[in-house]
């Protein structure tokens, strides 16, 4: 970030010290002295051995006239990691989304067509979105002929696919029937969804049916008839049909 800023100064022909004599005048106008920038502080700052406060930030892009979000898109964590929506932690209480991280996976995983589309008869893996060819995310819809584990998750659900948890996991590692891993699944008939399971040579993999479904179990060999597209980790499921025409 510091470099980005010492560039920006250059380019509008800057000193430090310009920069604090026109900063102490805007301090002046707004009635805040915390608005003005010394000379040191933002040497510091350029150097990286200073963080960029919110109102400092404000006169930075005020003075390059710059959009403040232009400025935020500098401070990314130092290792350069973004953060994923869909690791982001929800509020202690119940809230109606409006704008921000949360609404965007949101938007995501449950886009505004949805209950509007009509629900493909088999299970149907959705083309990547514009700009996310290296998400290990895919989306898939359930299709009518999936009923695997319904009435738990229904046809027309949207499922979030995480391509990168290929790996059965263990018995040990879940305790009932809403914490067992449920994976997206392709064979030579097309998609399908379930929990799933390893005999202990590794040799067969078995889709296991929901309780309350009525349908059978299927086994395929394993990855020969059968490969792991990935973990299922979110769902989006109507609770109410659409009427027709709606």
């Amino acid at each position: 970030m510091g470099a980005r800023l010492r560039a920006i100064r250059t380019e509008w022909g800057l000193s430090l010290r310009e920069v604090e004599e026109q900063s102490g005048q805007l301090a002046q106008e707004w009635g805040d002295q915390a608005y003005q920038i010394s000379a040191s502080w933002l040497a510091r700052l350029e150097r990286e051995d200073h963080e960029l406060t919110a109102s400092k930030l404000f006169v930075l892009a005020a003075l390059y006239n710059l959009p403040h979000d232009a400025l935020l898109k500098f401070c990314h964590p130092r290792n350069g990691a973004v953060l994923r929506n869909n690791r982001l932690n929800g509020p202690n209480t119940t809230q109606l989304l409006g704008e921000g991280p949360l609404e965007n996976a949101a938007r995501y995983l449950l886009p505004d067509s949805f209950t509007t589309d009509p629900t493909p008869e088999e299970t149907t893996l959705l083309p990547r979105p514009v700009g996310a060819t290296q998400s290990p995310y895919r989306r898939a819809i359930l299709g009518r002929r999936d009923r695997t584990l319904d009435p738990m998750i229904r046809a027309g659900s949207i499922l979030q696919v995480h391509t990168q948890q290929r790996a059965i996991a263990a018995r040990r590692s879940w305790t009932h029937e809403f914490d067992r891993p449920i994976y997206l699944l392709l064979t030579r008939d097309g998609y399908v969804c379930g929990w799933s399971e390893l005999d202990k040579d590794s040799v067969w993999l078995t889709l296991i049916p929901h309780p309350l479904s009525h349908a059978t179990s299927q086994r395929w060999r394993y990855k020969k008839e059968v490969e792991i597209v990935g973990r299922v980790v979110a769902v989006s499921m109507r609770l109410v049909e659409e009427p027709l025409g709606q």
